[in-house]
């Protein structure tokens, strides 16, 4: 893992812009710390709030460049529009803990407490990062999925969300594998096709998840200009126990029920069509075109 870029500029010397989506389940309550803890480090905070589905990637266009950082507070869905409207474009996002799974930020090691999280980004560095792109212009920095990675998604409802958080897929993803719902599937990556019958298939561009609680594969790094198609196949429960006991250690690169498919240009079928989740986002149906964009995303990490 790259270093990454040291940022020079201390606290105090950060005009920072705060790009609030207050609908986010904690984003709402969390607004005033991030604000109280921008002001203790001492550096200016300006806060803009979305109102409609697109507004998080206007304003970073429309103002990110009076800034010399830019910070989302949301769920994941708002974290990525707004890392997807500055690609190749900075400057550094920084992702809050606003959401339900906050997905991103944990893989990013971001703390969990507003307090902890905006001095830690403050004085980060800030570290490239791939994007995968669908062919609506729309982004992803964690993954996108069919068959049970979208029910883990679909299936955690706004009650467990609002109850246990993060858990709430935890919770619906066991539940989907043990179902054990085989779909047939056509991946076409970097012009090589491959066909079958899978519990799921993922799209990831990183190799853990839940701050490192579940791996998907040790060979996946989201700084290697590649996607890499995750294909998990168990045949009964028992394969489906198995598998996901080697997320939890980290061997599930080991087991013959799991396939890995590298390519910088994807297209992902299914018979019949089913939907996808892209970063906790619903999508619409299969077929999906992906594509890479390496390093596009400017990321702060502690």
């Amino acid at each position: 893992m790259p270093a990454g870029v040291s940022l020079s500029s201390t606290p105090s010397r950060i005009r920072a812009l705060l790009i609030v989506n207050p609908v986010a389940r904690r984003a709402a309550i969390e607004r005033d710390e991030a604000v109280r803890a921008f002001a203790a480090a001492g550096a200016a905070c300006d806060v803009m709030e979305t109102t409609a589905t697109g507004d998080a990637a206007r304003l970073a266009r429309q103002h990110a460049t009076k800034y010399s950082m830019v910070f989302v507070l949301g769920g994941d869905g708002t974290a990525v529009e707004v890392i997807g409207a500055l690609a190749n474009r900075g400057p550094a996002v920084g992702v809050l803990p606003g959401g339900t799974g906050n997905l991103l930020a944990r893989a990013l090691g971001i703390p969990m407490r507003m307090a902890a999280a905006v001095p830690a980004l403050l004085k980060g560095r800030e570290r490239r990062f791939d994007l995968g792109q669908l062919a609506d212009g729309r982004h992803f920095a964690i993954g996108l999925g069919v068959g049970v990675d979208e029910a883990m998604i679909a299936h955690a409802s706004p009650q467990l969300k609002q109850r246990i958080g993060f858990l709430a897929y935890f919770w619906s993803g066991t539940l989907a594998g043990l179902k054990v719902e085989r779909i047939a599937y056509r991946l076409t990556a970097d012009g090589v096709v491959h066909e079958g019958h899978a519990v799921g298939v993922l799209v990831a561009n990183l190799g853990t998840v839940l701050g490192g609680l579940i791996t998907l594969g040790k060979e996946i790094r989201p700084d290697d200009g590649v996607l890499h198609v995750v294909i998990f196949a168990p045949r009964h429960l028992w394969d489906a126990f198995r598998v996901f006991g080697r997320m939890l250690t980290g061997t599930v690169g080991n087991d013959a029920c799991v396939s890995y498919v590298a390519g910088s240009t994807i297209r992902l079928e299914t018979t019949p069509p089913r939907r996808a989740q892209a970063d906790g986002e619903l999508l619409g149906l299969t077929p999906l075109d992906i594509t890479v964009r390496p390093g596009a995303a400017r990321l702060l990490i502690p």
